[in-house]
């Protein structure tokens, strides 16, 4: 083995009982992990739970309150923002991640100068310096850069300025320096942002091969399916802490799934055990009260040797109530879809030859019905939203018709802008409409809570004070609440957690309802990969 190989086999990040607070909140508590050469550590979570602080804590960005963290061998770090104000030139920012390969050069430089001279020690410096230049390979960081930049869709003119190219672009170049520099340990917070298709195959493939270890935050389930040897999840457990999952990220779905149904089970039990106890402590004190009423016939001693006993039972069943901790909180809800029943071989939904001049070329035509599924499919701007907008019947076509012959709902990609009425009276004055108008029988109106979608603290907060994720979760709610007999879904991963969209999907698959749906996510269209694909170019 090399000496450069050597050096990468000790690089490892590792983190024992990391604990960081916020204004009083606990962001992170309880977090260990160790990721050395060859391992690809996902880490997820809804959003708030600290992923991208723990990222900064493992950089050294930023100070635990508590815990210790261990680093060796050189570290890439991208982050999820990038800085919008830049003078600089393309060549400056790859200057700037690739400063470490700069000086590695510069110190093997330096030390073939001093070899050559003859100084004292110079052989000693030029080993270790020219172990350094091929532990990451340094020769090579310029090359692999503009290989990354090329396969990324960069901007790959040095003199290029900075200003004048979008955030997307600047990601891009950052991202294919990281790629290309060498690093021993990469710590990336949501790389697949601003990537098409092509540029998600390389990360893919680049983080597959990577040498060195890699700490990656990630809402795509594609990616963590494709790349990570183990998972972090940051998201709430039975006992507060996190859970690290092996066997990938597959292993980590079986794993949070039985740890789940255990939770939820144990919840249960729990509860029945408590009423079990109430009711026996119930029955202590009918007893007791009926006690000191002794059957006609009987001596007046009776009452005084029933009395004791059944004070005593009382007491045992109070003391065995009150020992009943309630170790097992409340499991975090789950998404429950209501009933979307749809009448069998009726015509639901029926376009013909629809065309939407600069918007949708066609003709396009769609017929469902019940149980129906269709995915659309295209590159953006070929009229995925427009033809499910033209479906929903919120944008007229400009030759072909549709006709409706049940209920249509449409969840469009991005969310209407929201109100300053709290979220349950948003959706209480949308059943009560539906009610009202003869949309919705009575007895077909839901709750919002029984969809668990939203926490009670968020339905009761002003919809603009809720986060993105979760107006999107309620204008899901307000879809499925409907009770539509067609489902359009437009780009529906959007904001959601991966557990919701996992649920969601599950839904899908089990509804009686037609589902058509317009999606770029790549591990949805392998969970729908038997659904009928309708093309759009």
């Amino acid at each position: 083995m090399s000496t450069a190989l050597s050096l990468r086999a000790r690089a490892h990040l590792s983190a024992t009982d990391l604990r960081v607070t916020r204004g009083g909140r606990p962001v992170l508590v309880g977090v260990s992990l160790t990721v050395s050469p060859g391992e690809r550590l996902g880490v997820v979570g809804e959003n708030g739970r600290g992923k991208t602080t723990l990222l900064q804590v493992l950089a050294g960005v930023l100070a635990a309150d508590a815990g210790e963290v261990s680093r060796a061998g050189t570290i890439g770090v991208a982050d999820q923002e990038m800085p919008v104000g830049d003078d600089r030139s393309v060549g400056d920012l790859i200057d700037v991640e690739l400063a470490e390969v700069r000086r590695v050069l510069a110190a093997f430089e330096e030390s073939t100068e001093a070899l050559a001279e003859g100084r004292p020690g110079a052989e000693q410096e030029y080993e270790r310096a020219l172990a350094d230049a091929e532990s990451i390979g340094a020769w090579e960081a310029d090359r692999r850069v503009d290989v990354s930049l090329a396969a990324l869709g960069a901007v790959d003119d040095r003199a290029r300025p900075l200003a004048g190219l979008s955030v997307g672009q600047r990601y891009r170049i950052r991202l294919a320096c990281l790629l290309g520099a060498g690093h021993d340990l990469l710590l990336l917070d949501e790389p697949t942002n601003h990537l098409d298709a092509a540029g998600l195959d390389y990360l893919t493939a680049r983080l597959r091969e990577h040498p060195g270890g890699v700490v990656l935050v990630s809402h795509d389930r594609a990616l963590l399916s494709d790349v990570v040897t183990t998972v972090l999840d940051l998201d709430p457990t039975r006992d507060g802490r996190p859970r690290t999952y092996g066997g990938g990220y597959e292993g980590y779905r079986e794993g949070r799934t039985a740890e789940r149904e255990r939770w939820e089970s144990d919840y249960r039990d729990q509860q029945s055990e408590r009423q079990r106890l109430a009711d026996d402590l119930s029955a202590a004190q009918n007893r007791l009260s009926t006690g000191w009423r002794p059957e006609k016939g009987t001596g007046k001693h009776t009452r005084a040797t029933r009395a004791p006993a059944l004070v005593r039972a009382v007491h045992r069943r109070q003391e065995a109530l009150e020992a009943q901790v309630l170790d097992v909180p409340k499991p975090p809800m789950r998404f429950q879809a209501p009933p979307l029943p749809a009448p069998p071989g009726v015509t639901l939904l029926r376009a013909d030859g629809v065309e939407v001049a600069g918007r949708l070329r066609g003709p396009q035509s769609v017929h469902l019905r019940a149980g129906d599924r269709l995915v659309v499919t295209g590159p953006n701007g070929a009229g995925k939203s427009t033809l499910l907008a033209v479906l929903a019947q919120r944008l007229e076509p400009g030759a072909g018709c549709v006709q409706r012959g049940g209920r249509v709902g449409l969840l469009s990609q991005e969310s209407p802008e929201p109100s300053r009425r709290p979220a349950h009276e948003v959706f209480d004055a949308a059943m009560a409409r539906l009610v009202s108008t003869g949309v919705l029988a009575e007895a077909e109106r839901v709750g919002l809570s029984s969809l668990g979608l939203l926490p009670s603290q968020a339905a009761h907060r002003p919809v603009s004070e809720l986060s993105i994720g979760q107006q999107r979760r309620l204008d899901l709610a307000l879809l499925l609440a409907a009770r539509p007999q067609v489902i359009l879904l437009d780009e529906p991963t959007n904001h959601l957690s991966m557990a919701l969209v996992e649920e969601l999907t599950q839904a899908l698959h089990a509804t009686a309802a037609a589902v058509v749906m317009a999606t770029h996510d790549r591990q949805l269209l392998r969970d729908v990969a038997d659904w009928p694909r309708l093309s759009l170019r």
